[in-house]
């Protein structure tokens, strides 16, 4: 927590108390004036990467939405996994789904330190893949917050290589 002291703003304060005494006005105490006063604290509003991240999903929500015809691709990133859905939003129904969980993408690749770039990669092409199966060839891509750089940007860029459109 950080604090500051603005010097003058307690000058000024000090200043008016005299002038109140001086021109017959009544305080609740003299000891006010010959006292220093508190210092003025100013505190920012903190907030965490997570909140900042999840204000600008709230952001990008507000103008992507999920249709039967063009369902929404959601992108979740964790440290240590990645998640897509392809979600229907007039039903609130997920269609499909794919993640680093899954055992096809998590016995292909040995990481340990979280997600890469080349597994992100792969989970884009295992959910274009499902997508397709499911004859979905249409979506609109939801970053969820993230950045579009790094691990979302080459999943992106791996589901539209394997045909599905953004």
């Amino acid at each position: 927590m950080s604090s500051v002291t603005f010097s003058f703003l307690q000058t000024t304060w000090v200043n008016t108390k005299q002038q109140q005494l001086s021109h017959g006005c009544r305080t609740s105490s003299v000891a006010a004036v010959t006292h220093r006063p508190r210092a003025l604290v100013i505190q920012a509003k903190t907030k965490t990467r997570r909140e900042d991240r999840t204000a600008r999903h709230v952001r990008i929500r507000k103008k992507v939405e999920g249709t039967p015809e063009r369902p929404r691709l959601c992108v979740f990133r964790s440290n240590k996994h990645i998640y897509v859905q392809v979600i229907d939003d007039s039903k609130m129904h997920t269609l499909t789904s794919a993640s680093t969980m899954q055992k096809p993408i998590s016995e292909e690749f040995d990481y340990s330190s979280g997600p890469t770039i080349e597994v992100a990669k792969k989970v884009g092409e295992a959910i274009a893949k499902s997508c397709l199966e499911k004859g979905i060839t249409k979506v609109a891509f939801d970053r969820g917050g993230y950045p579009y750089h790094g691990r979302i940007e080459a999943l992106a860029d791996a589901a539209r290589e394997q045909g599905l459109q953004f």
